[in-house]
C-alpha cells in the first residue's frame, strides 16, 4: 500500500505564523486560517547543528526559508503571529517577518504560564 501525497497549492492571502522558541531550537510553522500547516521550518532544518541552532541568526534563517516557501506556493500577504517559549529566536523571528514585506495583523504571546499547578522542576545548576 503506497501513500500518495497531494500537493494542493491554495492561493490565500491570510495565514498564521507560529514561532516556538526554546533554549535549543526555534520552530516556525505557517498555517492557513483553519490551522492546516502550509509550510514549516526549524533551525536544524535550515542547516544549523548543535549550539548554533539556539542563535537569533539561525531563527532568522529558518523564518526566511519558510516565508519564501509560503509566498511562492500560496501567495501569503498578511499573517497573525503567535510567539511561544523563552528562547533567543523570538525577537529575531519577528524582525525577520517584518523585513520580509508581509503585513502583520496581530502579534500574540501564547507561552504557557502555570496558574500554580504542580510543583515545578528543580532549578538548573551551573
Amino acid at each position: 500500500m503506497s501513500k500518495i501525497k497531494k500537493n494542493i497549492n491554495r492561493q490565500l492571502k491570510k495565514g498564521k505564523v507560529y514561532v516556538t522558541s526554546s533554549f535549543n531550537n526555534t520552530i516556525v510553522s505557517i498555517t492557513d486560517m483553519d490551522g492546516n500547516v502550509l509550510a514549516w521550518s526549524s533551525c536544524g532544518n535550515a542547516g544549523f547543528k548543535g549550539t548554533r541552532k539556539s542563535t537569533p541568526f539561525a531563527a532568522t534563517t529558518a523564518v526566511d526559508k519558510v516565508l519564501k516557501k509560503a509566498k511562492e506556493e500560496n501567495g501569503l500577504s498578511e499573517v497573525s503571529v503567535y510567539l511561544k517559549g523563552p528562547g533567543a529566536g523570538r525577537d529575531a523571528a519577528l524582525r525577520s517577518i517584518r523585513a520580509a514585506g508581509i503585513s502583520i495583523s496581530m502579534i500574540a504571546d501564547v507561552t504557557p504560564v502555570p496558574h500554580n499547578g504542580p510543583r515545578p522542576k528543580k532549578k538548573k545548576r551551573g
